[in-house]
């Protein structure tokens, strides 16, 4: 199984007719991912490449039965766009957008929980999700991620994200689904809602972990495994020698005086029973350690 989405998930493009959309729309779309729509209020009628493209989310889902969308949406219509795609009937949103300001995602976030609780949003500033073979959301690269499970991988860092999966496929080890939920102060899905759902997937053995300096995400997360997890779970925490009060690359990223360090995080994370990494090929290596002592390699 995969976790969120799958080879039946069907997806609309927000922002498919700009420069970037259009890239990874078809780029996804040559993947195997279902990509069946795009929007653009003043483009509706037309198709990019055979993909059509509509004036709302309501009309793409109306059309072609679409059930995700992938939000390319430069950052000051993000707001409008995750309401137009709630309100058009989709059930999981994808925001990719970096620069979101805060006072926004707050605020669709919490729209999103009151009015659209069971849609789910991933993101913004992510690199989407990936569940290799099946569905590519976003801008990961679908080459370097080998399919077939045990592995469910979840990380605040894109970039951490795409080494994660190229460390395990030159172990020979498969992913079920890896998540990026991206580093801003107000993600629509917590390393939380990862870790229940690969605890309820029967495919996914094990899980890797990838976090980064500052908030309390893996503190918080640290104290979910320690109480909720029976699967193995592998971290590495990004930042150890980051300076106090300098943002390092994501928003959410920042020291706050002795608060979010990686010290920190890495030592609630082996109180609750995590081997955790000091850098992601060592991550990989425990990875390949754990999966050898379940009798899966």
């Amino acid at each position: 199984m995969s976790i969120f989405v799958d080879e039946t998930t069907k997806v609309v493009y927000q922002g498919l007719t700009g420069s970037q959309g259009r890239f990874y729309g078809l780029l996804n779309k040559k993947y195997g991912t279902k990509v069946v729509a795009g929007t653009n209020p003043k483009k509706a009628g037309t198709d990019v490449e055979g993909i059509p493209v509509f004036a709302s989310v309501a009309d793409a889902v109306a059309e072609t039965g679409a059930t995700a969308s992938c939000v390319f949406i430069p950052a000051p219509g993000v707001k409008d766009a995750v309401l137009d795609a709630a309100r058009g009937g989709v059930k999981f949103i994808v925001v990719i957008t970096e620069g979101v300001p805060a006072h926004d995602e707050a605020w669709f976030y919490n729209e999103l929980r009151r009015d659209f609780p069971d849609v789910r949003l991933l993101g913004p500033n992510c690199p989407g999700i990936i569940s290799p073979g099946k569905a590519n959301i976003g801008i990961t690269a679908g080459h370097i991620a080998k399919a077939g499970g045990p592995v469910g991988i979840v990380s605040r860092s894109g970039t951490l994200t795409y080494q994660a999966l190229y460390e395990l496929a030159q172990k020979d080890i498969g992913v079920t689904t890896c998540v990026g939920i991206g580093g801003d102060p107000v993600p629509g899905t917590s390393f939380i809602d990862c870790l229940a759902a690969f605890e309820a997937d029967d495919e996914t053995k094990a899980v890797m972990m990838i976090g980064e300096i500052g908030g309390s995400a893996e503190e918080e997360a640290a104290a979910f495994i320690a109480s909720n997890m029976s699967k193995p779970v592998v971290s590495y925490v990004a930042g150890v020698t980051a300076p106090a009060g300098k943002k390092m690359g994501h928003a959410g990223a920042i020291i706050s005086g002795s608060k979010g360090t990686a010290q920190a995080k890495m030592d609630a994370l082996r109180e609750a029973g995590v081997k955790v990494g000091l850098n992601p090929t060592e991550a990989g290596e425990l990875m390949a350690e754990v999966i050898k002592e379940l009798g899966l390699s």
